[in-house]
């Protein structure tokens, strides 16, 4: 059966943006008296902006409230987005091409301020969009997906996902979407990740195409 609905991610499904938030992040910790850590990375991966600043001061050692780490973060990105949003090649087409036939919504870990540069430098309209921290946890909890279908009038088991990250493709998985996984090379999801994925694309604008076949 097609979709009810397309949930997508963002970071790393349509825009190239997880070196971007990791150097951001990494930056921030070394100016202010932190270490980063091996696995660092992953596991912030899907976190929401509560959750991943948290996980800044109290795990990496950032000498900054939580608060102050995440402004500092994302005002960078937010900066980097009103220059040059780092756009995935196909993806606007693949979004349009989409939204022509499906309701769709951005459900990212990103903060709203970063989903919405992004819609303004792109010129996308959605349906609905949620960021992990408007609602109770971030991913690999489902809670982002659950309530991203629901603004769009259905439920998730009834749409299609698609993501990137490990923990992206567990929280997908986990609200009962059928998943479709476009892998971030520069963060490949792990193999149980994976796993739970209803087709792995090579590239996002292999998706319209891919939901077609579905119907």
């Amino acid at each position: 059966m097609p979709p009810a609905a397309v949930l997508f991610d963002l970071d790393g499904v349509l825009v190239d943006s997880e070196q971007l938030w990791d150097r951001i992040r990494r930056d921030v910790v070394a100016a202010h008296g932190g270490q980063w850590a091996d696995g660092a990375t992953e596991a912030m991966q899907g976190m929401s902006t509560p959750e991943w600043a948290r996980y800044l001061v109290d795990d990496l050692g950032a000498r900054l409230t939580a608060d102050e780490a995440a402004d500092t973060v994302i005002t960078e990105m937010a900066r980097v987005y009103a220059d040059d949003a780092p756009v995935l090649p196909g993806a606007v087409a693949a979004v349009r091409a989409v939204a022509a036939k499906f309701p769709i919504a951005i459900a990212s870990s990103a903060p709203p301020r970063i989903i919405r540069a992004f819609l303004d430098s792109t010129g996308l309209e959605v349906g609905a969009t949620l960021s992990s921290e408007q609602v109770g946890a971030g991913k690999p909890a489902p809670d982002v997906y659950l309530e991203a279908a629901r603004l769009l009038g259905t439920t998730a088991p009834e749409c299609a996902a698609v993501e990137d990250s490990s923990n992206g493709l567990r929280a997908a998985t986990a609200s009962g979407a059928t998943v479709f996984a476009v892998p971030n090379p520069h963060f490949p999801p792990a193999d149980d990740a994976l796993a739970g994925a209803h087709l792995v694309l090579g590239e996002i604008s292999e998706l319209p195409a891919a939901l077609d076949r579905l119907g």
